[in-house]
């Protein structure tokens, strides 16, 4: 309340302008807050043309901290952001690196590294630190004695190798004789939170082991070289319209995937293709009355909620995540209920896992009937985090719209329908002309080439074909000389071919050089989008040999695995190349960035 009066109190800025500015500042620590002060008076003396000198220091530190970063879809790279953003609010010299541009010999010369990494796919390191991943694990860094680290891992528990690329970077400095500065910390989906303690903790121990003072230092310069940026994030998302839900798959498909239309206008945002749009859902209010059912819970019992006392009714529709089954509440509801059958999961890891990617909040609550309060249902579930789409357009062409390709997730349990939380959100219970909250979360490791003279190849059965109809309203947009070739693959070429008008429009204006479609149920044998492939390997290596990008998108679990054995298998076959040689060369393709992957 105190800001809104300060702000209002003979305030050069509108009403709307207040309420935004109070709704970013409330979700600000104090260490944020200070360093958007500082950002805003820099903004300040630059729009008055006014030179904005570095600051005096009060007190000179002893030394700095190198933050590394290794970042997949963006999230690893905003939390090294901000941990760098404390630091200097702190008076804590520190530089800020993707890993793809440091040199893993410079670890020699360092006294303070923390390391922010996410991990790709079944524990793989992301694509922008392929190499440095490869030379730790080889040991080419020799001792590091005199180095401290830290390392924050971002990881989705629902995988096998939950953080693993964290785990190996703690591992390999360890062994190479690095001391902790500070333990480890896997982070789960919901990171936020645990993220935002690690890195205070971090800054806290930083400020005692570099003997800097906390004086009274200046605010801290923030480059002014990039445009404003839009006020909305993903912690302040901007409410869009729905102006479409289209079904693009036949009547008698098996598969429901809609094309969505979102306006964007006034909200500033900006994407490129190969980004992804963040969508907040709520859940469906039949389940959330079924579980509060289920356990027994008066609907109108309170919980707090970021310091909010709601109904739980309220805190579950908005805030806690139903549609999808997490070992963790497993364990809780294993303790709560003595379900046996939880109890056993809950010792073998490989049996959790695919228990849950079955099973809803719901289906595991009724292994065994027990009365909760509202409490401990609140205490046992996971928080809500927004679902990301692979953007299906290019700003290039539909201005201030946003377009995805929905596969709305519907099964049954037992007999009982289940579906998808923001899927079945955007396709079933939010009608055209209603509101979305969305964000962009930019993705620099899925990006078009920028020598538009590149040819491209694209693998992207599904709704993987998501990006590449952004990839190509942009490269038509942009005049681009440049070669494409699509794979797609679907069940049916009669009800499944997606956006089939737009592919052969491409096709016969020329944009489209090649398109190999694979319909795995329209013969005997099934054929997948990697069998296209090898047979049509020769082309595909003569590509890669003029300098072609290589695309993935589309399913992790299965789909990529294979496209990735048939693009080593083709390499070695064509490139007459063993197989370690062949592992090499495509390993190169992705170090070089010619080999991108969005998978999920």
């Amino acid at each position: 309340m105190l800001l809104k009066e300060l702000a209002a109190a003979a305030s050069p800025l509108n009403e709307q302008q207040v309420h935004k500015l109070t709704q970013v500042a409330a979700e600000l620590s104090a260490t944020q807050l200070a360093w958007v002060s500082g950002y805003f008076y820099g903004i300040s003396q630059q729009a008055q043309g006014l030179p904005v000198a570095a600051p005096a220091a009060a007190a000179q530190p002893a030394g700095k901290v190198t933050i590394l970063y290794a970042s997949q879809t963006g999230n690893a790279k905003g939390v090294a952001e901000s941990l760098k953003a404390q630091a200097d609010a702190a008076g804590v010299a520190a530089e800020l690196f993707n890993v793809a541009d440091y040199k893993v010999k410079q670890l020699k010369k360092e006294t303070h590294v923390l390391i922010v990494t996410s991990t790709n796919g079944e524990g793989e390191p992301p694509d922008d630190a392929i190499e440095f991943h490869k030379q730790l694990k080889g040991g080419k860094v020799g001792k590091l004695d005199g180095l401290h680290y830290g390392v924050l891992a971002l990881g989705d528990s629902s995988y096998e190798f939950f953080c693993q690329t964290g785990k190996d970077f703690d591992d390999y400095l360890a062994k190479a004789g690095a001391s902790r500065l500070l333990e480890r910390i896997d982070c789960d989906v919901d990171y936020e939170g645990a993220a935002e303690g690690w890195n205070q903790s971090a800054v806290g121990l930083l400020k005692d082991a570099l003997q800097v003072e906390a004086a009274n230092h200046a605010a801290p310069v923030v480059s002014l070289t990039h445009g404003a940026a839009s006020l909305y994030t993903k912690k302040n998302p901007f409410a869009a319209e729905l102006v479409t839900n289209q079904k693009i798959t036949g009547r008698d498909s098996d598969k429901d995937i809609r094309h969505i239309e979102i306006s964007l206008e006034g909200s500033d945002l900006r994407y490129q293709p190969g980004d992804a749009l963040g969508v907040w859902f709520s859940n469906d209010e039949v389940l959330v009355d079924a579980l509060l059912a289920q356990l027994g819970v008066a609907a109108d019992a309170k919980v707090k909620v970021d310091d909010e006392l709601l109904s739980i009714r309220e805190a579950l529709l908005h805030h806690y995540e139903l549609t999808q089954g997490y070992a963790s509440f497993v364990q809780a509801y294993a303790e709560l209920s003595g379900a046996k059958k939880l109890q056993k999961l809950v010792e073998d890891k490989a049996a959790l896992r695919e228990y849950c990617a079955g099973h809803q909040i719901l289906d595991i609550v009724r292994e065994k009937k027990t009365k909760l309060t509202a409490e401990q249902l609140q205490g046992a579930l996971r928080r809500l985090t927004p679902r990301l789409y692979s953007i299906a357009s290019a700003q290039a062409e539909v201005e201030e719209e946003v377009h995805l390709t929905v596969g709305v997730v519907r099964y049954d349990s037992k007999g009982e329908p289940r579906a998808g939380g923001a899927s079945s959100f955007l396709a079933d219970r939010l009608a055209e002309g209603g509101q979305v909250r969305v964000f962009v979360e930019h993705n620099d490791n899925f990006r078009l080439p920028a020598d538009d003279s590149i040819p491209v190849i694209m693998v992207g059965p599904g709704t993987g074909i998501a990006p590449f109809r952004a990839f190509m309203q942009e490269r038509e947009a942009r005049d681009a000389e440049g070669k494409n070739w699509l794979f797609f693959g679907n069940p049916h070429f009669t009800q499944d071919f997606l956006y089939q008008l737009e592919w052969q429009r491409y096709v016969k204006s020329g944009l489209l050089s090649k398109i190999s479609l694979a319909f795995s149920r329209d013969q005997a044998d099934k054929v997948y989008v990697q069998h296209k492939l090898r047979q049509q390997g020769a082309e595909v290596y003569a590509w890669l040999e003029q300098g072609a990008h290589f695309y993935v998108c589309g399913d992790a679990n299965k789909m990529a695995k294979d496209v990735h054995e048939a693009l080593i298998e083709l390499v070695a076959e064509h490139g007459n190349k063993s197989r370690e040689q062949a592992e090499e060369y495509v390993d190169a393709l992705r170090s070089a960035k010619r080999y991108q992957r969005d998978v999920y």
